[in-house]
């Protein structure tokens, strides 16, 4: 767990070495660049299903977390219910994602990857896994938590604690699937 970030380990205080307006706009731009350059791989694979970003969010969320429920989809991705209900119709239309009725409440539907999924899934991550690896090989020890902290606290405090539980979730959902893989 030592990866998922804890309101401890976020610290708050100043830096005496605080970047200057320059620093930051440098930095807006190569997060610009490094996003265009992050998604470039997936969307060329994406193309070829004729999918989009949202199908790519809602293959990498449903495969992290399977059983989730729409509602919970719903709001990591912050589109409306029409939108989703589009690119699920597809997903489940072309044999990527099975919805099953919640055990406790029928109206849930859960949602689940199958194996093509999964395997797309695996397929649309793994160029952007490799992008990162490469870029942290690249740098020095630390650099990983670092980043880690620096886009959590990039995320608006208000939905920090939100984020911050997916992510152990998340950690113990992918801990889960090595134990049993």
């Amino acid at each position: 767990m030592a990866d998922v970030i804890s309101p401890q380990q976020v610290s708050h205080q100043a830096d005496a070495s605080a970047p200057t307006d320059q620093d930051v706009v440098a930095l807006i731009e190569l997060m610009f660049f490094a996003y265009r350059d992050f998604v470039s791989d997936p969307d060329e694979i994406l193309r070829q299903f004729g999918f989009g970003r949202a199908h790519h969010r809602v293959l990498h969320f449903v495969g992290r977390d399977p059983g989730m429920t729409v509602q919970q989809l719903l709001d990591i991705l912050r589109i409306t219910k029409q939108s989703l209900a589009r690119v699920l119709k597809e997903l489940i239309d072309k044999g990527y994602v099975y919805q099953k009725e919640g055990e406790a409440d029928r109206r849930q539907r859960l949602l689940h990857l199958t194996a093509a999924g999964e395997a797309l899934r695996q397929r649309l991550m793994a160029p952007q896994t490799d992008r990162v690896r490469r870029a942290l090989a690249s740098t020095e020890a630390g650099a990983a938590q670092l980043y880690r902290k620096t886009l959590y606290n990039m995320v608006s405090p208000e939905n920090r604690a939100a984020v911050r539980d997916w992510l152990e979730r998340a950690s113990i959902l992918g801990e889960e699937t090595v134990r049993r893989g």
